[in-house]
This record gives structure tokens, C-alpha cells and sequence, in this order.
């Protein structure tokens, strides 16, 4: 099976293929371009590279939410057309699982953390395991407050990671009361490979979306959308 995932829900731009086992490409960005100038020149570039033509394909993985609104749209946009395109299944693998997947194989918890704004944070908490991620406290929009609370009530050591860490770090060492830890660099942020991976999972649970069966999953109302509703309120 090839499957091809992609993750634009951060800053990050990634895309990944996979085959069966064996995840031949990923092409990670971080830089100032949008996502919408780099993620169809990426996905061109890494098949190519790979030597896999579209027709091959076998499926698409997607980060499905939360993050950032314009990423999940353009991430959605590119692979709904792809796969209305080339008659494909879509897997929408939620972003912070994906995260969380990037640190498999540790025996502590794992809290992502992307930066809401506001103040606030994208989060969830999870148990990470080779064959997948399972759900300890599920994924929420709220204060660091929150975060800090339910990972000390649970008492674990816990690694945290996402673009929410160099936000949110100088909070987390003052109030974190377990041992805790934050992720290296090079899997702090998203990354296509956990992506395909879970996705590999998903298909073979047969948790597949067809193209218009999918959208992202934005956890909160959009920034346009409060100011809307503010001034509904006040007028």
C-alpha cells in the first residue's frame, strides 16, 4: 500500500509517503512561505524523488485539526482535490495524535501543545504505544491552566511538544510539579511520517472518508468568526 500524508496544521509544512512499511520520502519545511506556495510543489517534488506516480497511490493521510485555520484549509483543500482527482480514499488522522506519534516508543505521557493564541493552547494528553495513541485526557482549547492542572492531578512523568512549547515554556518549568521533559528538536513539530503512520493504522480499520465526506476539525470558532459574533452582541 502507498499512502501519501500530509500535515499543514502548524507552522510546518510536511508531507510523507509511505510504503507498507518502509516510509520512502518526507519533506519538512519551516519557513515564512505559506503553505499554499509550498505544499503542491512539495508533494511534486517527493514523488518524483520516490519515483511513484499519482495512479499509484493508494490512499491519503491528513491531519485533520486543530491548528491553524488557513493550514487546515489549505491541507483540506490539497488533499480533498487530490483525492476526488485520483479516486482515493482520504484518513483523517487528528493533529495532535500525530504529534503525540512523533515520540513513540517513551513510557511517559505526552501532552502536545499548540499555540491557540489568546493565551491558549490546542492540547490533549496521551499514551503513545508502536501500534498507535491512546486518548488520556481528550483534546481541548484552553488556558496553559488547564494543561497544568490535569497533568498534575494524573501524577506521571510527561514529555511535551508542538509549536506551543517555546510559548508556554517558562510557565511549564515554574508550575509542572512531575518530572517532565521537552521534546528535541528535530520531532517537536509536526511531522508527515507519524501521519502516514497512523493512517497505515486507520485504513487498516477500515476508517476511511471520501472527499466530500471530509473537513477539518477546528476544535474553536475562527478568529473572524468571534469578531463576528461580538459584534452581533454589541450591536
Amino acid at each position: 500500500m502507498k499512502l501519501l500524508a500530509i500535515d499543514s496544521s502548524g507552522l510546518v509544512a510536511t508531507v510523507a509517503l509511505l510504503n507498507d512499511d518502509t516510509i520512502m520520502g518526507e519533506y519538512t519545511i519551516h519557513n515564512k512561505k505559506t503553505h499554499s506556495q509550498t505544499l503542491l510543489p512539495m508533494i511534486r517534488d517527493l514523488l518524483e524523488m520516490a519515483e511513484v506516480r499519482t495512479d499509484e497511490l493508494d490512499a491519503l493521510a491528513v491531519a485533520a485539526g486543530p491548528g491553524s485555520f488557513t493550514g487546515l484549509r489549505i491541507g483540506a483543500a490539497t488533499a480533498k482535490g487530490l483525492a476526488q482527482a485520483l479516486d482515493l480514499p482520504l484518513v483523517a488522522i487528528p493533529t495532535l495524535e500525530g504529534l503525540a506519534y512523533n515520540v513513540v516508543g517513551t513510557d511517559s505521557l505526552v501532552c502536545p501543545l499548540m499555540d491557540a493564541r489568546r493565551n491558549q493552547a490546542y492540547y490533549g494528553i496521551y499514551e503513545v504505544a508502536e501500534n498507535g495513541v491512546t486518548t488520556v485526557v481528550e483534546q481541548a482549547a484552553g488556558p496553559l491552566e488547564d494543561v497544568i492542572r490535569h497533568i498534575n492531578h494524573l501524577g506521571s512523568p510527561v514529555v511535551f511538544l508542538g509549536d506551543g512549547v517555546p510559548v508556554f515554556e517558562e510557565q511549564l518549568r515554574r508550575e509542572i510539579q512531575v518530572p517532565y521533559q521537552f521534546a528535541p528538536a528535530h520531532v517537536r513539530y509536526q511531522r508527515a511520517s507519524s501521519v502516514a503512520v497512523l493512517g497505515k493504522f486507520a485504513m487498516e480499520r477500515h476508517e476511511t472518508l471520501s472527499a466530500g465526506e471530509f473537513s477539518p476539525f477546528y476544535l474553536r470558532v475562527s478568529q473572524a468568526e468571534r469578531e463576528r459574533l461580538e459584534r452581533e452582541k454589541n450591536s
